[in-house]
């Protein structure tokens, strides 16, 4: 299997799961709906342990723009991989997000809040403050990347086991960070689902696809990366440490 499509199926089972646990959450009529912000976190949580235990043999599972700038800036992968990458992943997330659609149809006609059903392709901030919405992205994108960094070069041993601590570490980020966004932390995860819920007619009618925040989860997990990468790097240099 080729990296390309190795991380376009990752990303499109991330969404499937993530997204799917939200819609199971907050449409109306689902088996699910009304369980709460526990349930998202561990949904996502295990969707991308899902994603990373099935994909990380052919690709490495990056299954987010952000981790693969973050692991090139840290001199962990080829900066000539980077837009095969992403470009997987944008598709994946697009193709997943339009799995969820099809599956959970008939609730999206029985649901009459149109921010529900956007939430279920995209995120949007608890209160809208564009400042302190990026400071969360950044924040939370930097805790995943410069995680994830040190990750990349410990082996467990525990064959597909090696994927839950990144997915426990997406648990973590969502029960403690991510109330004020939705914690995208991922520009495919956002950005692609987003551009699903405005081409696909919606069941029940839909709003907008709210453009004006679209930004947000886009550039702040990039700076987080960037920042994260940055530390990184800092921390290998030996001559920057001194221990006594």
């Amino acid at each position: 299997m080729t990296p390309f499509l190795a991380e376009l199926i990752g990303t499109a089972l991330l969404i499937l799961l993530g997204n799917g646990v939200v819609a199971n959450v907050v449409l109306s009529g689902t088996k699910g709906n009304g369980s709460g912000w526990i349930v998202i976190s561990w949904g996502w949580g295990m969707a991308v342990f899902v994603a990373v235990f099935t994909m990380a043999a052919f690709s490495g599972a990056h299954i987010n723009p952000a981790v693969s700038v973050g692991l090139a800036i840290a001199n962990k992968f080829d900066w000539a991989l980077v837009p095969v990458y992403v470009a997987a992943q944008f598709l994946g997330a697009m193709l997943g997000a339009t799995l969820v659609w099809l599956i959970y149809r008939p609730h999206f006609a029985l649901t009459e809040d149109q921010d529900l059903k956007l939430a279920c392709f995209c995120t949007a901030p608890a209160v809208r403050d564009p400042i302190s919405n990026l400071i969360s992205e950044v924040v939370g994108a930097f805790v995943l990347v410069f995680a994830v960094l040190f990750l990349a070069v410990s082996v467990f041993g525990l064959g597909a086991l090696d994927a839950l601590p990144v997915g426990l570490l997406v648990l973590a980020i969502g029960l403690s960070l991510g109330g004020t966004t939705g914690y995208a932390i991922n520009p495919a995860r956002d950005l692609g689902p987003r551009i699903i819920h405005a081409l696909l007619p919606m069941p029940g009618g839909k709003r907008d696809s709210d453009w004006g925040y679209a930004w947000v989860p886009i550039v702040g997990p990039l700076i987080g990366a960037a920042l994260a990468a940055g530390l990184y790097l800092l921390l290998q240099d030996p001559t920057s440490v001194q221990f006594r």
